[in-house]
């Protein structure tokens, strides 16, 4: 048997996703309370696998992860983990077949970046996401790692002004290393009237000398994962205390950002 979790986090609380030595990171987290639980022994042992390797500062809300329990998956429910889990929280579990790979087996992954409104055009905007939709050479919108594939299909960019804020929703098989926050820096740039739409064709077709620099990670988050047919099964009692801390959480940074825009006006 093997199972797979889909996980939320607050990525201002990690150094990424993906564990290293002497720095907290998510799998590190979901790692120690596996591991303390019995639930697995180790990560060879287990066939411990992640879907996206988010950067520091970048969240979750549908992030997954799967493995091969031992002696006690009885305990591999929300209700456990949630309650060993400090700035992660598990929000589904689902058997497996032996040959699932959260990565390999995604349909599409959507991310979202929530961008306050600096007095944008929008329709510059939106000429501008237009152009990243299709198949591309995204060379100039990520940080290439070795032997990766530069192209990449992006199916949909979505943008949705709301009360003060844009939220700007983008939809592909697979991304790039910073490749969604570069997208939306250049996006942002556009709307700001720093880069024109002409710029950003010819950086799609590898026609550029400078790389437009990743927005801040922290406006980030890795909302969706599509499986076709796979259901991830919830308790109320766990699914409860993740609602409850994301919404102090956050609560608490609406609260000082209006805080802090109050204090700019008085000044």
């Amino acid at each position: 048997m093997k199972l797979a979790l889909r996980i939320a986090y607050d990525g201002t609380a990690f150094y990424g996703f993906q564990r290293q030595p002497d720095v907290r990171t998510v799998e590190g987290e979901l790692l120690r309370v596996l591991t303390k639980l019995g639930i697995i022994q180790d990560v060879e042992s287990s066939d411990f696998k992640g879907a996206s390797r988010t950067d520091r500062g970048v969240s979750a809300l549908f992030n997954v992860v799967s493995f091969v329990p031992g002696e006690r998956a009885d305990l591999a429910r929300p209700e456990v983990l949630n309650h060993h889990l400090r700035d992660a929280w598990v929000l589904g579990v689902a058997e497996v077949p032996d040959e699932f790979h959260p990565r390999f087996w995604a349909k599409s992954k959507t991310y979202r970046y929530y961008l306050v409104n600096e007095g944008f055009e929008r329709e510059k905007m939106e000429e501008c996401a237009r152009l990243f939709v299709g198949e591309h050479d995204f060379s100039a919108f990520a940080k290439l790692e070795p032997g990766k594939d530069p192209i990449r299909e992006v199916t949909r960019v979505g943008i949705e002004e709301r009360q003060g804020y844009y939220v700007i929703e983008i939809e592909g098989k697979s991304f790039l290393w910073e490749m969604a926050r570069r997208m939306v820096n250049a996006i942002r740039f556009c709307g700001l009237g720093i880069l024109e739409h002409g710029e950003v064709e010819k950086m799609l077709a590898g026609d550029y000398t400078r790389k437009v620099p990743p927005a801040p990670p922290e406006g980030l988050i890795l909302w969706r994962i599509d499986y076709p047919r796979l259901t991830f099964r919830t308790d109320e009692k766990g699914l409860r205390k993740a609602k409850r801390d994301l919404f102090e959480r956050y609560s608490r940074a609406l609260t000082r950002a209006a805080l802090l825009g109050d204090a700019l006006i008085e000044l």
